[in-house]
């Protein structure tokens, strides 16, 4: 047994001894080693580039074309107008180049023609030029006792739950005003309240020149303080909307408070918070619950976009109230005529009965929508720019969405479409096949019943000759 234990151990030291050598001589895993010294790593290299003077431009060129022929142009308008049987006997057309202003053609551009929607340029115009583009609508809760009164600036795109900063419609919501209200409360014990709409801020007829059944039809929500998704009962672009949309709002946020331990009695009415006015003044110690909506800006591209009327109205609104006016739809026209003067527009012709051309009465002309289009072109006016990036685009968003699918205007026309019984409008910019930006308004306002569809294919074809017609 002691040789075979002692041959065991002579093998076993061999062994070792062998692994020894080959770890100093790197052939098997170990810390040992005869390697030189690895060296400390280098820091990686500075790479210097060329400077280079070339200065990189990215060319315009929806300026860089030539202006079509002013006889071409004008042989495609009276083409156009001459159609009677389509476009009717009242029509108003301007076609003017985007850099210069100056008109290549027209017909009838001073007679006083029923805008449409077209309209909601002006409304848009003054607003860019008059509004903190930042200013956001502000809706409060305000608590007197156990009585708390839901008061708001116009912000009709609340969201029903949680609002979502990265959207117009529905940017705040009744989920974060609720559970600041909730907390307030609860900081006290109160668990029981009455609730009450203040709907102060605004005065007069909330519905203005239009016909009740535009309500129900889904063309327009009463002008309120605040309402949910503007006022619409289900799903869709014109769902009906609820004729008290404050009230309907109020009750959803009655909801939301419940699901936070806060019960409201009894139904929600109306009533005025202390005083008109009081309810929205800076710094009232009563507030215990604010959001507010999207910035200006965005809630002007939003309208311009889906030409939501009711929207426009509480844009006009705003203006008057920032003029010093009444914010009714009397104050709202007379502000937005004045802010349409202090831009050094002539308004000569101008009648308007609301601010987004839903009333059939109102009356504008060509050519100044034409300098409208021309004011917010111009790289004098910067502030006023986003109010044409932000029409609608041929074929791809807002209300041009399902045209120029086939033609040049996809992707390049951008307008503002206007639809009134026995009227269609377009006004806008257009980029030419020889890179030339024009600007062009087009209003026919005494087209036979049902012929809207042939009219916009008129008016369609008519942008698309122009983009194509020939250059000196």
């Amino acid at each position: 047994m002691s040789k075979v234990v002692s041959g065991t151990l002579v093998i076993a030291l061999i062994g070792a001894g062998g692994y020894v050598w080959a770890d100093i001589n790197d052939r098997v895993p170990g810390m040992l080693t005869n390697s030189p010294e690895i060296p400390a790593p280098e820091p990686f290299p500075t790479v210097v580039f060329p400077e280079s003077s070339d200065t990189i431009e990215v060319p315009n060129h929806a300026l860089d074309g030539s202006i079509p022929s002013a006889a071409a142009v004008q042989e495609l308008v009276d083409e156009l107008v001459d159609d009677e049987d389509v476009l009717g006997k009242s029509v108003a057309v301007v076609v003017s180049d985007s850099q210069s202003g100056e008109i290549i053609a027209s017909h009838n551009p001073t007679k006083r023609v029923v805008p449409a929607s077209v309209q909601k340029l002006l409304t848009a115009v003054v607003a860019l030029d008059q509004l903190n583009h930042d200013k956001q609508l502000r809706t409060r809760v305000l608590r007197s006792g156990d009585s708390l009164y839901l008061a708001g600036e116009g912000d009709m795109m609340l969201a029903a739950e949680a609002g979502d900063v990265t959207t117009t419609n529905g940017y705040a919501g009744l989920a974060e005003l609720s559970d600041q209200a909730a907390s307030r409360l609860k900081l006290d014990g109160t668990e029981t309240v009455r609730l009450y709409v203040d709907d102060s801020i605004f005065i007069g007829n909330d519905i203005g020149p239009w016909e009740e059944n535009s309500v129900s039809a889904g063309w327009v929500a009463p002008v309120s303080a605040f309402a949910v998704d503007v006022a619409r009962k289900g799903e869709g672009e014109y769902a009906a909307r609820y004729r008290d949309p404050e009230v309907e709002a109020a009750k959803i946020f009655a909801e939301r408070l419940k699901e936070r331990g806060i019960t409201v009695e009894g139904k929600v009415s109306h009533r005025t918070f202390n005083s008109p006015g009081v309810a929205m003044s800076t710094g009232n110690e009563a507030v215990i619950a604010e959001v507010k909506s999207a910035p200006i800006a965005d809630i002007v591209s939003y309208f311009l976009k889906t030409s939501d009327n009711a929207i426009t109205e509480i844009v006009g609104h705003t203006i008057a109230l920032d003029r010093g006016l009444p914010a009714s739809f009397a104050g709202a026209t007379t502000a937005v005529v004045q802010g349409l003067e202090k831009l050094g527009l002539n308004t000569t012709g101008v009648d308007l009965v609301d601010c987004s051309g839903l009333g059939d009465t109102s009356r504008v002309t060509a050519q100044l929508v034409n300098d409208i289009l021309n004011l917010m072109v111009s790289p004098e006016y910067p502030h006023l720019n986003t109010g044409v990036i932000n029409l609608p685009v041929g074929y791809l968003n807002g209300t041009l969405h399902d045209r120029y699918e086939l033609r040049n205007g996809r992707g390049l026309v951008r307008a503002k479409t206007g639809s009134l019984t026995g009227v269609t409008a377009l006004a806008g910019t257009l980029v030419t096949l020889d890179q030339r930006q024009l600007n062009f308004v087009v209003i026919a306002d005494k087209t036979e019943p049902g012929a809207q569809w042939g009219v916009r294919r008129a008016v369609d074809a008519f942008v698309e000759k122009v983009s194509e017609c020939g250059c000196n």
